[in-house]
């Protein structure tokens, strides 16, 4: 079932570059994947799959920054599958979005390879409390184990592609064991809300079958000066260009 356009909203990413439909009341993309967009290090001409692509922001905002991507998502959600797809075509985007459950994906898909695959897998663990709203409680409530999420994303990895995740940085030992011999030259960014802050979640990649070192880079900081001081936001210069004018992330 699509949602009523009453329950819709229209936002605005990228500096405009985006409008994106969302639910008002259902899960709303903020600020994770326009991160984990730019955390893909993709180039024009190479194939993109999002497991989990919600409403299509981190898809859309790739595509932002990087033409003749061939784009894929999948997302278990009838709903969200829905708006992804109305949000590619508004924004003049060519993606393909499959409506399927990770665990069990289609045929034709899994005949497929990509030289990406990115996921913003839930974030909360499957005993926790239910969000009120079914949406909100699919897309940050863990259904499918995380193990699975990488499990899939590898499998329709080529060899040498890159699996690209964002995640609390508690999950972080279960990632590294569920890469362990099958993905290697893993870079993790830590990203702190503001400098001298814990790490909350980390950005992360891998490359299928390669046996490059661990690197823990220095943390992304989002938002400048200790605390938040005045109206609107405060993002610091490098967070600011990654979130208003779609520059990449830098994994050096």
């Amino acid at each position: 079932m699509a949602f009523a356009e009453a329950a819709l909203s229209r936002d605005l990413f990228l500096g405009g570059r985006l409008r994106i439909l969302q639910p008002r009341a259902g899960y709303r993309a903020a600020t994770d994947p326009v991160l984990l967009a730019a955390a893909v290090a993709a180039r024009p001409g190479e194939a993109v799959l999002e497991l989990g692509c919600g409403a299509g922001v981190a898809l859309l905002a790739l595509a932002a920054r990087v033409p003749g991507l061939r784009l894929a998502g999948v997302e278990r959600q009838a709903d969200y599958a829905d708006l992804a797809r109305r949000n590619a075509t508004a924004n003049g985007i060519a993606a393909t979005i499959w409506h399927a459950d990770l665990a069990a994906l289609p045929r034709d898909l899994r005949a497929q390879s990509f030289d990406h695959v990115c996921a913003n897998p839930p974030y909360h663990p499957a005993v926790a409390t239910p969000a009120h709203d079914p949406g909100r409680d699919g897309a940050l409530r863990e259904a499918t184990p995380l193990a699975v999420w990488i499990d899939a994303g590898l499998r329709r990895l080529r060899a040498g592609g890159r699996l690209t995740l964002i995640q609390r940085v508690e999950r972080l030992p279960d990632i590294l064991a569920a890469l362990d011999g099958r993905a290697g030259s893993v870079a993790v960014r830590p990203l702190s809300s503001r400098a001298g802050r814990a790490t909350g979640r980390v950005l992360l990649q891998a490359r299928k079958g390669a046996r490059g070192p661990f690197r823990l880079l220095a943390p992304l900081v989002l938002h400048a000066g200790a605390a938040h001081e005045r109206d609107g936001d405060d993002f610091a210069p490098v967070a600011r260009a990654i979130l208003r004018d779609a520059a990449p992330l830098d994994w050096d």
